[in-house]
């Protein structure tokens, strides 16, 4: 069981790295394998398809990031400062990404909406689940309405694409004075 875990657990993680990389379109099931070091007949006692693989991979980078999201926005400290840590927290990711590979990703999530919300129905409503977590977790840290907290979650999703865009995590720079102002609107 143990390599068979393995196996699963490395196509999963090629998986993630190659579609925050690249994108979904742009890799093909013999990649991810390669990239894994796991044989292409072997995806398939996996997973069903490359579709069912990217549920798995975005339920994977989720478990991963809700897990950051709920210890920074329930952490013991003013909401503002709760907000500024996930907000600084966010667009540290992709500074860091840059200097590992030399470019900005994205957020693997919004890059995934982005590509594949008008093109496959599974995919795009896991994504909205995913958003609708995220929107809640601001909403419940700020005590306010749905509204300000998508707004939020948006102002941060828009400047790390504006980020991935310019290939420049110095664009993040402003992000957390900019969504003080729609707290206090």
């Amino acid at each position: 069981m143990g390599r068979q875990s393995d196996a699963r657990d490395r196509l999963l993680d090629a998986a993630c790295r190659l579609i925050h990389s690249r994108g979904y379109s742009a890799i093909g099931v013999a990649e991810i394998c390669a990239e894994a070091g796991v044989r292409k007949g072997s995806f398939y006692h996996f997973f069903d398809s490359k579709q069912a693989l990217t549920l798995e991979v975005i339920d994977s980078h989720w478990s991963a990031q809700r897990a950051s999201w709920t210890a920074l926005l329930t952490a013991d400290a003013p909401v503002h400062d709760r907000l500024e840590r996930l907000f600084r927290t966010q667009a540290e990711a992709q500074r860091a990404a840059k200097k590992d590979t030399g470019a900005v990703n994205g957020c693997l999530l919004a890059n995934l909406a982005l590509e594949l919300s008008n093109q496959d129905e599974a995919v795009r409503a896991r994504l909205e689940q995913v958003f609708d977590e995220q929107v809640e977790l601001v909403r419940t840290a700020i005590g306010g309405s749905r509204e300000t907290a998508r707004a939020m979650v948006a102002q941060l999703e828009g400047m790390v694409l504006f980020a991935k865009l310019g290939n420049d995590p110095a664009l993040l720079d402003g992000v957390w004075e900019q969504a003080k102002r729609l707290l206090s609107a």
